[in-house]
């Protein structure tokens, strides 16, 4: 029976592993492995290793989830749920789940605090 429960962990972090997103830069903005655009939100402090984009915020934005290590000048924060989340600057990063395809910019100034992470 241990073993069972050792295996499932096993299973469980291989697989979290496997959900880590790389970031690159297309067309002038950050986007992930899949090509889709990826945000950054104003009321995100800089730097205080926290998003504040939560519960319903974080289903219409999730986040770009970070690999076990980073380099500058990304780096990882801890989400309230625990989950690693990439940053860039400082700054954590989103998809925007209104991004039905690679490319779109659809999140681009939403609300005036939403923005592409252009470098």
């Amino acid at each position: 029976m241990n073993q069972a429960i050792v295996c499932v962990a096993v299973a469980l972090l291989v697989s979290g592993a496997a959900l880590a997103d790389e970031v690159m830069k297309k067309d002038g903005v950050l986007v992930n492995s899949a090509g889709m655009t990826v945000y950054t939100f104003d009321k995100d402090i800089a730097g205080s290793g926290k998003s504040v984009c939560n519960g319903p915020c974080a289903e219409a934005w999730p986040a770009v989830t970070a690999s076990a290590s980073v380099a500058a000048p990304y780096s990882i924060v801890t989400r309230d749920d625990g989950a690693k989340q990439l940053a860039y600057q400082g700054k954590p990063l989103y998809l925007f789940k209104k991004d039905a395809k690679a490319g779109e910019r659809n999140g681009d100034n939403f609300k005036d605090i939403w923005h592409v992470v252009k470098d």
